[in-house]
């Protein structure tokens, strides 16, 4: 079982408002509910949304969803907070709709203690709010944090930054590039979007100047968050070892594998023509080639390659799948 308690608070009694967190909750949900083939990922994402003076979340409410999110022993158990931030010298806190100094919210240290005296498997937190980068750090040992096995911790911000909205706002900078990498742009060549992936994609996209997100895990297996489409077939994937079977092979190419030609080229005795078994086969070379599995050696381009009776090699990152190909791993 794979749970999701996701909040986004734009309406506040007391502080000022926000435009963009409701939508960034509704966006997160889309993209945890479903893996992309359509099959169920994180069951029914529960949604505490704060829009209007008719459905404040309040602290009592806030709290209790959280408590009863990290309640069970689920493979995953997931917190997504949109809102208001706040830090003392106590620590960080996640504002209520009814917070009214921003201390009086969820103090980031409860959340923290809730998920690590949670028997669920692995437990995700992301936030984005101002100051969220406090999360897992005890107030009285500075930036040194303390995370349990199986916690993993994404902020928008360090503990002294302010988590910014979208040009226009409407949407978090970090919830959009979140949505982003759940949706496919953090994924590994099986379609895999790991919280690591999330947090490279978000830090990579920012830039030096932006504002910094946080990462904090302390985990011993692999935690996917979704399935996206892989830029592969699985099949053409596990088929890399067949293709290359042992590490540094150079695969020898000759004419006869590459189908397209010109005119003069195929009037020309002296060059193979197509042969349509080695046709499928390094169509699936050129497969491996889009997603840098591959590259040709002594040419610019695959075509080149084949005509001039060249080869192909596996780059480092065609090295790391067929090595987990060989073993069984993939």
């Amino acid at each position: 079982m794979r749970k999701a308690l996701i909040v986004g608070i734009d309406h506040y009694t007391h502080l000022p408002p926000l435009s963009g967190c409701v939508n960034d909750a509704y966006g997160v949900k889309n993209a945890l509910e479903h893996h992309a083939d359509g099959t169920k990922n994180f069951v029914t994402p529960k949604l505490l949304l704060g829009s209007g003076p008719a459905d404040v979340v309040t602290r009592v409410e806030l709290r209790t969803a959280i408590q009863e999110l990290f309640a069970d022993d689920a493979e995953i158990a997931l917190f997504y907070f949109a809102g208001h931030g706040c830090v003392e010298d106590t620590g960080g806190y996640l504002c209520a709709g009814d917070s009214d100094t921003g201390d009086d919210g969820i103090a980031l240290n409860d959340v923290i203690t809730w998920a690590s005296n949670s028997p669920a498997k692995n437990k995700v937190i992301i936030l984005d709010s101002c100051h969220s980068g406090s999360a897992g750090n005890r107030p009285t040992a500075g930036s040194t944090a303390e995370i349990k096995e199986g916690m993993t911790i994404l902020t928008a911000s360090t503990a002294r930054q302010s988590a910014m909205e979208t040009p226009g706002g409407g949407a978090g900078v970090f919830t959009s590039l979140l949505i982003d990498a759940l949706n496919g742009a953090a994924m590994n060549l099986v379609g895999d979007v790991t919280p690591g992936s999330v947090y490279a994609h978000i830090d990579q996209s920012l830039g030096p100047w932006a504002q910094r997100p946080m990462f904090k895990t302390h985990v011993k297996s692999f935690v996917s968050l979704r399935r996206a489409t892989p830029p592969i077939p699985l099949a053409e994937l596990q088929a890399l070892a067949k293709h290359f079977p042992s590490p540094g092979f150079k695969f020898a190419l000759d004419p006869a594998y590459e189908p397209e030609r010109t005119k003069e080229q195929l009037e020309d005795p002296s060059i193979p023509r197509p042969d349509p078994k080695k046709n499928e086969v390094f169509a699936v070379l050129q497969q491996y080639v889009k997603v840098n599995l591959v590259r040709p050696v002594g040419a610019k381009h695959m075509w080149h390659a084949a005509m001039n009776s060249k080869a192909c090699e596996l780059t480092v990152l065609g090295e790391h799948y067929r090595n987990l190909v060989a073993q069984g791993l993939i």
